[in-house]
């Protein structure tokens, strides 16, 4: 299947960094797809740690169940294997042996234990993953591992993916300059729950495993968990960060310490960057879509509410004909189960006010608000007249492209 690109794709894929400690080789498995590069791996230095994010489907993927296990022990990591076109998902005891099977040759290769040997996979669900298959590609990977091969990382892993997805940030810590680069791939099956989304992410920076956790847990839920599509979520979500301890800044033991106030900033508008590059490359998008919530009993409500908006069928076909329909709005919110005061509720489009006070406001002239309909990036403010809660979700409009896709999705 063809897809063209989107045309909220960027103009090209920024130049990735390269990070000390992590080198790349990307190979064609013949898997799914024909001419293309379909397995990628990650080599990390020895003393490297991984924290995660994964998806809390009862219907995961082994390699997802690994990757848990992996960071319960400890996060030590050698190693991220990661193939596209089948997502191992729903396979059963097969697909627990393919992983532990990959694994296995993996750390044979780079002299360490198969469980510091991390593994993704994205694609097809209910197909056994044939290790068989992979495991002679694997020295051949071994041999072409570089410095600088991030962007064929960010190629290799795409499914219905329309365009590469990456970036790059130059931070801080202690005074000592460390680099995050990440590359992520997703365009359907996009939904919160930690949000098919696969993120590859690695510092230089020297930190512990659990200070790694409790920095990325946060800006997970400010990023990849404040995205959606289409309000289904994957069986694979995976979304790693490794720290390789390459960087010679002072030693960091906490999350709180305020040494790492300019990497965590830069670590939030990195993850912020790759999950809007995901909306953007929406199955059949047209239209990239901000909601926010403000007035809200609290933070997880105005999310929820303003995912009710961003999920709503309604909503995003409206979004689509680029009508100014802000009754589907306020439909989205009442059916949220949120606290909501009908009476005070505000919506806003564009920067227009349209609705107050639990009415249209007097005098209302819909041709600002249409005009802005018309556009590419489309702006819903709502107040729901309660509290101090507020959040801002993304979210893109649905067209009749999502199901030519994923009418297709296996032929």
């Amino acid at each position: 299947m063809s897809l063209k690109p989107s045309p909220l794709a960027p103009a090209a894929l920024p130049r990735l960094a390269p990070v000390p400690g992590v080198r790349i080789a990307t190979t064609e498995s013949g898997l799914r797809y024909k001419n293309r590069p379909d397995l990628c791996l990650f080599e990390l230095a020895p003393g490297s740690v991984v924290a995660g994010v994964l998806t809390r489907s009862l219907t995961c993927s082994a390699s997802v169940d690994w990757c848990k296990a992996g960071i319960k022990g400890g996060g030590k990591a050698r190693a991220i294997l990661v193939n596209a076109g089948n997502a191992n998902a729903f396979t059963g005891k097969l697909g627990m042996d393919a992983v532990k099977a990959l694994g296995a040759a993996v750390g044979k290769l780079l002299g360490a234990p198969a469980k510091q040997v991390f593994q993704a996979s994205t694609g097809v669900i209910g197909v056994p993953l044939p290790a068989e298959k992979l495991t002679p590609l694997l020295p051949g990977l071994q041999k072409q591992l570089g410095d600088d091969a991030w962007e064929q990382a960010a190629r290799a892993i795409l499914t219905t993916d329309t365009y590469a997805k990456g970036a790059s940030v130059a931070t801080e810590i202690a005074g000592t300059p460390v680099t995050i680069t990440g590359v992520c791939k997703g365009s359907g099956m996009i939904a919160p729950d930690m949000a098919t989304m696969l993120a590859f992410v690695a510092t230089d920076a020297k930190l512990p495993q659990p200070v790694l956790q409790a920095i990325l847990a946060p800006a997970a839920d400010a990023s990849f968990n404040a995205i959606t599509v289409d309000g289904d979520t994957s069986t694979s979500d995976t979304l790693l960060l490794v720290a390789t301890g390459q960087a010679k800044h002072a030693k960091v033991e906490r999350a709180g310490d305020p040494r790492l106030k300019a990497f965590k900033a830069a670590l939030r508008a990195l993850l912020i960057d790759l999950a809007q590059q995901v909306v953007k490359d929406g199955e059949g998008a047209e239209k990239f879509v901000t909601v926010t919530v403000t007035g809200a009993a609290s933070k997880g409500a105005a999310r929820r509410i303003g995912l009710a908006i961003a999920n709503s069928p309604l909503v995003k076909t409206a979004i689509a004909g680029a009508d100014a329909n802000w009754g589907r709005v306020v439909m989205a919110v009442g059916k949220s189960g949120e606290k909501a005061d009908r009476d005070r509720l505000g919506v806003s489009i564009g920067g227009v006010l349209v609705a107050a006070k639990g009415a249209v406001v007097p005098g209302y002239d819909e041709t600002p608000v249409a005009r802005h309909m018309k556009g590419r990036d489309i702006l819903i403010e709502v107040d729901v007249g309660i509290g101090k809660g507020s959040a801002t979700v993304w979210t893109c409009d649905l067209t009749h492209g999502y199901i030519d896709i994923n009418a297709d999705y296996r032929s």
